[in-house]
């Protein structure tokens, strides 16, 4: 069984990821959508609610899980049994950290390859980040994202948590 992690840390998931996500499920047997703890960022939703709102956003991708780690990736993928990390490509200023990345976790755990998916072009532009500002100052966020991510982020606007 190939296994595949696609890791990130979607806050939220945006209709990018979604794109990665449903063709990345149609190139592995199991693909494991990995929330990580990015010390670096500060998220906007929890983990479980990052968790929920993939989980209401693939559930017409049979073969595709999600879970959260903390730690480093290619011990989540040993874990895993995976022979893959999926990576979306937007743009080319992604590639030169994506390859960094890459290149040391081929150092880390030479089994594990690192598959580069580029993003369909209706998303090279869109990042979680312009998603929650569009939202924080009330914009129309129908189609960057999910429509169970869209609903919550409205209703997050209103102030219903």
């Amino acid at each position: 069984m190939k296994v595949a992690v696609y890791p990130g840390s979607f806050d939220p998931i945006t209709s990018g990821h979604l794109d990665i996500i449903e063709r990345a499920a149609k190139l592995f047997d199991r693909v494991v959508v990995a929330v990580i703890h990015n010390p670096d960022k500060r998220p906007r939703f929890t983990f479980s609610q990052r968790m929920e709102m993939i989980r209401q956003s693939v559930p017409h991708c049979r073969n595709v899980s999600v879970d959260s780690f903390d730690g480093l990736l290619v011990d989540y993928v040993r874990q895993q049994k995976g022979c893959a990390v999926v990576r979306g490509l937007r743009a080319v200023s992604d590639f030169d950290y994506e390859f960094q990345m890459a290149l040391t976790n081929r150092r880390m755990a030479p089994g594990i390859e690192t598959v580069f998916l580029m993003t369909d072009y209706r998303y090279s532009y869109l990042s979680s980040s312009f998603v929650k500002q569009i939202a924080r100052h009330g914009g129309d966020v129908t189609g960057l994202v999910p429509a169970a991510v869209a609903k919550r982020l409205m209703k997050d606007k209103k102030g219903v948590r």
